[in-house]
């Protein structure tokens, strides 16, 4: 039998993580066993070890690769506070709401990965980190440090109000809350 190469085994499980980050998103990670992430990523139960110790393994891998993903994402923006304001319009639309499985994983995973073991914690802890710093610089190129508090604020308030409008079976007043997160935000910023 022919051994699989190094390369394609990191293929494989950087195919699992996307999978299992887009299943978790939708699904939770609670509701996500490893079965179905396996399926998903077209793979039998039997070879889910041979890449990750544990389910918990699995977990800070993708927490941590969702958050380096949506890091990097941030150089797409137009520079300085012009991008945040199409970062606020684009994270608070409907379109994000309506599709957790590829949105932020803050929104979608903060309350299980506050459940969670330390190795997942600690994968948030440094994405979220490099979220405050994204946006700090943004806030303050000159200064980022003076704006971090700033940087939090912004994170939290977009987050929860992403949250709230998810959680709301009320569409329009779903819709208002977006709206008024997208004006509160724009006017924090300034």
């Amino acid at each position: 039998m022919a051994r699989y190469t190094k390369e394609h085994k990191q293929v494989t499980r950087q195919r699992i993580i996307e999978r299992a980050g887009h299943r978790f998103k939708q699904d939770g990670i609670d509701g996500s066993g490893v079965s179905t992430l396996m399926s998903d990523a077209g793979l039998t139960n039997g070879a889910f070890y041979a890449h990750f110790e544990s389910k918990d393994d699995l977990v800070a891998n993708v927490v941590a690769d969702q958050l380096r993903t949506q890091v990097e994402s941030y150089g797409t923006l137009r520079p300085g506070r012009e991008g945040l304001a199409d970062f606020i319009r684009e994270y608070l639309s409907p379109e994000h709401r309506d599709n957790p499985g590829d949105g932020c994983p803050s929104a979608a995973l903060l309350d299980e990965i506050g459940r969670c073991g330390a190795g997942a914690k600690g994968a948030y802890t440094d994405g979220a980190k490099a979220i405050v710093q994204e946006l700090a610089a943004r806030l303050a190129p000159e200064d980022p440090q003076s704006a971090r508090g700033r940087a939090i604020g912004l994170y939290t308030m977009v987050v929860g109000t992403l949250q709230l409008s998810r959680a709301l079976s009320d569409r329009t007043f779903s819709d208002e809350v977006l709206e008024q997160g997208i004006a509160n935000a724009l006017a924090f910023v300034r």
